[in-house]
């Protein structure tokens, strides 16, 4: 296995359902027709100038409070109440539109009080997309992702390798989800929050140019038909493709056609027992270039054990993350993720396949999801001379 450096995520207990399908367009990031959506937007709290500096360059946050969300029931993944926004990282009374590199986004859930933080149990998840901006893609050559974060319980932040980021415009329309759910009991109805973060520095005030990083994403899924197990391939070799899907149950209405008509759920029902399900995700990852890996964001579902993407040309793992639950609920108390400067390879012309390895202990179905953001160097990104460190 290549070498890489891992760190746990905060302690969390149950992990929401969240369909992190790279190839929509972020105004697709809607909870499903079964979930309440709130029509009250994010609240915006000022622009912050934080103490850290990336390269000399002062940090700032930008922090967005979703509606108080009632939970008063029991809410299974994509059924809690819910709400979509537009959002941008300038404030309203900032003049002019410039280039900012995110480095950081984390969120947290905090009690009717934003200042107050609560259990993460409650969080489904929070999702950022950005709009599709053909401005963007004239002026950089590229884009870095329409999904660009997807938080839930056992990953609730992502924090780039120091010089690293995502680079946007400060005035650059942005899609903010959240959700919450609960699949405990509670002795008491509650009132909670998600306050979603996002830290930037400015182009402006570097004296050190950053690199830039686009999102790629590694899909988990089953088969509906046992006749065809290989995502987007007519034809497949197990020796160069490995043994394709599982054939599985949905657990939601959701499915999804590849490009020869088959069908594929990325949400699907996990038996009572262990269940290990591999999926060729090379035309689903979409790798435009040979590149390197910076950091890797993993999201599970409670009773998974562990998710191993692999590069089955090379036969070497890209990354291993193993989750980690509670003793006395179901849930996640933590997935890994990966994080390192110097970084891992992939290849465009390589096959890459996803492994979860789910343990269902309880006597009952569950539902399952396995998904990796890798966020990877943009070789495509072109910053103009005018916008250029001097």
């Amino acid at each position: 296995m290549l070498a890489h450096s891992v760190h746990w995520g905060i302690n969390c207990f149950l992990v929401g359902v969240v369909c992190a399908f790279m190839t929509q367009p972020a105004g697709a990031m809607n909870p499903g027709n079964d979930a309440p959506i709130l029509t009250e937007r994010h609240s915006r709290e000022p622009v912050q100038k934080t103490s850290q500096t990336v390269f000399g360059a002062p940090v700032y946050r930008k922090t967005f409070v979703s509606p108080l969300y009632k939970v008063d029931g029991i809410y299974r993944s994509m059924k809690g109440p819910a709400a979509n926004d537009l959002i941008a990282l300038a404030d309203s009374a900032q003049i002019g539109n410039q280039l900012l590199w995110i480095t950081a986004q984390y969120t947290e859930i905090v009690s009717g009080n934003p200042a107050t933080a609560t259990s993460p149990e409650f969080m489904c998840h929070s999702n950022i997309g950005m709009m599709r901006s053909k401005r963007h893609e004239k002026i950089f050559k590229s884009l870095p992702g329409v999904r660009l974060f997807t938080l839930s319980q056992g990953q609730m932040d992502v924090r780039f390798p120091e010089g690293f980021g995502i680079p946007v415009m400060s005035q650059q329309p942005m899609e903010l989800q959240t959700q919450v759910l609960n699949l405990n009991e509670q002795p008491e109805d509650l009132e909670v929050r998600h306050r979603v973060t996002v830290e930037y520095v400015r182009q402006a005030d570097l004296k050190t140019p950053m690199k830039p990083l686009r999102v790629l994403s590694a899909q988990g899924m089953v088969a509906t038909d046992a006749s065809a197990r290989h995502y987007g391939l007519s034809e497949a070799n197990p020796e160069e493709h490995g043994p394709g899907c599982s054939v599985g149950q949905a657990a939601g209405t959701r499915s999804m056609l590849d490009s020869e008509g088959n069908k594929f759920v990325a949400h699907w029902v996990v038996k009572p027992g262990r269940d290990e399900n591999r999926t060729l995700v090379t035309n689903w990852m979409r790798v435009p270039f040979d590149t390197t890996v910076h950091f890797i964001a993993v999201h599970l579902h409670p009773f998974a054990e562990s998710a191993t993407l692999t590069d089955l040309t090379l036969e070497t793992d890209v990354f291993h993350s193993r989750a980690r639950g509670p003793e006395n609920q179901i849930g996640l108390t933590s997935v890994e993720s990966f994080i390192s400067e110097t970084g891992v390879p992939i290849f465009q012309g390589h096959e890459y396949e996803l492994k979860s390895i789910y343990e269902n202990t309880t006597g009952e179905n569950q539902d399952s999801m396995a998904v990796m953001f890798l966020y990877v160097l943009d070789k495509d990104f072109r910053l103009p001379p005018v916008l250029a460190v001097k």
